[in-house]
């Protein structure tokens, strides 16, 4: 008995069969070109197990369309991907696999799996917020991944711009949102250079950690997370992080009193595996509840 697990990203897809407590069986990677081919190795890989599995679980880039009741559900919507736009990635994966199929964005399936097997395991709630060429977020509370009428899109929250800040923003929707200020392409055009190149420049994390606390703020007024884990290739420069806890710290100024920050502002602990390991066990959920 295995659960199949697909984490849909705009460069890769990653693809794993898994057992009930989450630990991954086996992987493989594939680059995201357009639907036709890269959902055409997907199928390959689970039909080397279609007698033995039980349910997947898909973690997709977005936006996509979560509501069980809408005539597209199960499809990426208006994503900037051109050829993966309006695409029923639910619906091609029943065509092929007559199994349970549960369904969310990539962040809410690493949020899912660092709170059972990671940095928030034994906690009921956690946010999980990737930071790299773009932003996303998701949550779970009281064990549950937050859905509405959609999905959190926490990465296009307004910040107050630095005062020293003259870069116009990277978000063609937004000039400043979270992710068009903070994202890994934002620094790369307003330095010049990439994140990794610029590890020693103080000025470029004081930057970054001055629009990371006001996000962080706003989640913990407005969600109470009991843990916030943050990934993502920006965040592999961990220098970061202790700035973005005493700015946080700074804005709060006493207001309400967070738990203790070093524990509370934590990276991954699954790392790179978080999103798939979370997408595992939404297979193993979807199962339980069909």
């Amino acid at each position: 008995m295995v659960f199949g697990a697909v984490e849909a990203g705009g460069t890769k897809f990653v693809v794993a069969i898994g057992d009930e407590t989450g630990k991954i069986i086996k992987r493989e990677t594939y680059p995201t070109t357009e639907p036709g081919e890269t959902m055409k190795y997907v199928e390959q890989f689970f039909k080397q197990y279609e007698d033995e599995l039980e349910a997947i679980g898909v973690g997709s880039f977005g936006p996509i369309d979560v509501r069980k009741s809408s005539p597209t559900y199960g499809y990426i919507t208006s994503t900037p991907k051109l050829a993966w736009r309006n695409y029923d990635i639910v619906g091609a994966l029943k065509n092929a696999f007559y199994v349970p199929i549960g369904f969310t964005t990539d962040v809410n399936a690493a949020a899912l799996g660092e709170v059972t097997l990671g940095a928030a395991e034994g906690l009921s709630s956690c946010m999980y917020i990737t930071i790299g060429t773009g932003i996303g977020a998701g949550a779970v509370v009281n064990g549950k991944m937050l859905e509405g009428y959609s999905h959190p899109e926490m990465g296009h929250i307004m910040v107050r711009r630095h005062k020293h800040d003259r870069y116009t923003g990277n978000c063609p929707y937004h000039d400043d949102c979270l992710e068009g200020l903070a994202a890994g392409g934002a620094i790369e055009k307003r330095w010049g250079k990439k994140a990794v190149e610029l590890a020693d420049n103080e000025e470029v994390w004081n930057l970054e950690a001055h629009y990371i606390a006001q996000a962080l703020m706003n989640y913990s007024l407005i969600l109470s997370p009991e843990r916030i884990v943050i990934g993502g290739g920006v965040m592999k420069q961990r220098q970061v992080f202790p700035l973005v806890r005493q700015k946080l710290k700074t804005l709060i100024a006493g207001y309400i009193q967070l738990p203790d920050l070093e524990e509370y502002i934590v990276p991954p602990k699954l790392e790179d595996d978080a999103g798939i390991t979370g997408c595992i066990l939404l297979a193993v959920q979807t199962k339980q509840e069909n």
